[in-house]
Parts: C-alpha cells; structure tokens; sequence
C-alpha cells in the first residue's frame, strides 16, 4: 500500500511542477495551454477512497492557483473533474468499472482516450468558464476549451502512454 502513496505522491509533486515551470509558460496563439496536471486526477487509483480524490484535487488545484495566481479557477475545476470521474469513468471502461479491474497499463487505447477525452473537455469548460464569467464571452470560452483540450488530451495520452504502459 505504501508504493502506491509513494508512486501518487511522486506523480502529484512532478505534474504540479511540470505545469507550472514548463506548461503554464506555453501559450500558443494567445489562448492554447496545455493543463497536464489533470492527469494525476485520472490516474488516481480507483480502489482509494473517493473522498480522499476530491481533497487531494483541491489541494493539487490550489497549489496551480497558488503558483498561476488564478483565484481558484483549477481548484474548482478539478474538484467538478474528480466529482465527475466515476461516470466517465463507467461510460469509458463499462463493466471494467463495476469490478474495479480498470489498470490504465492494459486498456484499450481508444477507452483511454474517450477517457481522458470527457474529463478533458469537462475540466476545461468549467475552468475557462470561471475564468470568462461573462456569457458575453461564451465564443472565447468554446474556443479557449476546444484548442487547449485538444492539447491537453494529446499530450494526456502520449504521457500516460509513455510512462504507464508496460513494456512488451
């Protein structure tokens, strides 16, 4: 049990600063950025409490906040996105899900990617709508949550690809 706290602990502290020293300075065309640290919220093991994931995302949304000063736009998002996993996770994976069997080194790489795909576009919404809040900016919004998810989701899967797949 304690390799498992070990290996989330690990995974939380090198997204946390991988987002902040390299991909919050990435700013294509004026509104693509990429948010890899949502990925810690899709690895998380599913067998752990779900109460203990939706405080760890705040806390990891509140660090983001802290070192992007956004004023609790992650934090907010990711808690929605940890709330919201069970059911993309069950529409993804099926009855993988109901026998909590799901190891992400062994699924099918399209269920991973309809995976991270719904959590992706979910989290960003919320977290560019919150950082919007006009309803006169709802094209900015759609356009802000198309681009950057699509970053964010190829680079969700080529890194969860690389570093969980096991090696054949």
């Amino acid at each position: 049990m304690s390799s498992v706290l070990g290996i989330n602990s690990i995974r939380f502290i090198l997204l946390l600063l991988l987002q902040v020293i390299i991909c919050s300075h990435i700013n294509f065309l004026g509104y693509i950025n990429p948010y890899i640290y949502i990925i810690f919220i899709f690895l998380f093991p599913i067998k752990e409490e779900r109460l203990i994931l939706l405080i760890v995302s705040f806390l990891l949304g509140m660090l983001v906040d802290m070192f992007l000063d956004s004023g609790g736009v992650h934090a907010a998002a990711s808690v929605l996105l940890a709330y919201a996993r069970p059911v993309f996770l069950k529409t993804s994976f099926g009855m993988l899900y109901e026998h909590q069997s799901i190891k992400f080194s062994n699924t099918e790489l399209g269920s991973l990617i309809t995976y991270v795909t719904l959590g992706t576009f979910t989290h960003h919404l919320m977290l560019f709508s919150l950082e919007v809040f006009n309803i006169s900016g709802i094209l900015l919004i759609l356009k802000k949550t198309l681009f950057s998810s699509i970053f964010t989701i190829i680079l969700s899967i080529l890194i969860i690809i690389l570093f969980s797949r096991n090696k054949k």
